[in-house]
């Protein structure tokens, strides 16, 4: 059996669901990796985040991220992994920001070798799908196999049972 990393980014606090702007105490990004986890309780949990903290107001943290992607930023990770050596699949999950990943994203893509890594995306998004987010996985790490992304509409990330299902089957 190999061994999975469960990696994802997750914003908590003021999202936008259905339409509007509501608190999630848990981000809909989160909620799908621990049910993933729950299915692959083998896998290791790791948290993707910023040393820098996006302002809690949800229109100036778009305007942030939307920044970030028009100077390419690659923000400092808060935390980091020892190494993915150890790791034979990667599940990465994140919300759609602006049709791509959130830029922490590419920062951990970038500072690990995924050469010979299976990668499994799954992207939350509100409707845009996986946007671009594939085809940059599939550019930044040319030397790992990159399966179809799973996208899941973030606000019925509580009842996304089915896709956690086929995206923990994808990585067994």
């Amino acid at each position: 059996m190999s061994k999975i990393l469960i990696a994802f980014y997750s914003r908590s606090g003021e999202n936008y669901v259905n339409g509007s702007i509501r608190h999630l105490s848990t981000g809909n990004t989160e909620v799908v990796a621990r049910k993933i986890q729950a299915l692959l309780p083998q896998a290791d949990l790791f948290r993707i985040d910023t040393v820098r903290t996006y302002s809690p107001s949800y229109m100036t943290c778009i305007e942030e991220a939307k920044q970030e992607l028009r100077e390419q930023a690659r923000p400092a990770m808060k935390d980091a992994l020892d190494g993915i050596d150890a790791y034979d699949t990667v599940i990465l999950g994140y919300p759609n920001w602006w049709g791509t990943m959130p830029m922490v994203c590419y920062t951990f893509l970038e500072s690990y070798d995924f050469a010979g890594k299976t990668i499994i995306p799954f992207c939350t998004n509100e409707g845009s799908g996986m946007g671009s987010s594939e085809r940059f996985i599939r550019k930044l790490c040319p030397q790992a196999r990159v399966l179809e992304g799973t996208p899941i509409h973030g606000a019925q990330a509580a009842t996304a049972d089915r896709e956690a299902q086929r995206i923990a089957d994808m990585a067994k």
